[in-house]
């Protein structure tokens, strides 16, 4: 069943409260508030199940992946500090909720997905938002190196490792935000590209996500 493309007064109001609720958990940036604050998440959920899309909570999408929780997506984005002119490269577009977000901050935003099913409906679901992403389906733990150096890279799957291919795609300077652990949790990483072949890392909180696919990632 397709979800009518309807964002109500009611609807608007519950995102001004799960701003706030955000908020109230430690988000701090305000154009990753806004951007939660302005995209419509229950039009990214079948129309059945809208009642769950302004609780701050994971819901899964079928093939196995997740929407993820308001505060994870809020708490990647506010990591990332994206611009308003960088390049974003997104692995794992999921249901194209946390790709919207990133498109509030800056149009210039490459996603990949790794489920070709998940891709085909995402796509359609996009361009029916006029929603302008550039996205690809394939092995997101590879990246887009044709379309590299990118500013940052946001990583929305738990990885066991960092895939150096993601590493060599930012440019001197950008950001990749990953959460890295074990198949059961995983510590919240920033890693900072300082020169040619320096990279600093911060380690933040513990999160849960489904595993990166791919031979970068937990293979198949």
């Amino acid at each position: 069943m397709s979800t009518p493309l309807t964002d109500t007064y009611r609807h608007r109001g519950l995102r001004r409260t799960l701003v706030e609720e955000l908020r109230r958990k430690g988000i701090r940036d305000e154009r990753v508030l806004a951007a939660l604050g302005t995209v419509p998440r229950h039009l990214f959920f079948e129309a059945g199940f809208q009642v769950h899309a302004y609780q701050d909570k994971a819901f899964p999408i079928g093939e196995g992946q997740t929407i993820s929780q308001p505060y994870t997506v809020a708490y990647q984005t506010e990591l990332l500090r994206v611009q308003a002119q960088d390049r974003v490269l997104e692995i794992g577009t999921g249901s194209g909720y946390q790709c919207c977000v990133l498109l509030e901050l800056t149009p210039h935003v490459f996603s990949i997905e790794y489920n070709a099913v998940l891709f085909e409906r995402t796509r359609r679901r996009l361009a029916g938002l006029h929603r302008a992403a550039h996205l690809f389906c394939g092995d997101g733990s590879l990246g887009l190196p044709q379309h590299a150096p990118f500013d940052k890279v946001l990583v929305t799957a738990g990885a066991p490792v960092i895939p150096r291919a993601l590493l060599r795609q930012l440019r001197v300077g950008g950001a990749l935000v990953i959460p890295v652990g074990d198949e059961h949790s995983q510590r919240m990483m920033r890693v900072v590209r300082e020169s040619e072949e320096e990279f600093s890392r911060e380690v933040f909180d513990e999160f849960r996500f489904v595993p990166l696919l791919g031979k970068g990632g937990w293979g198949e």
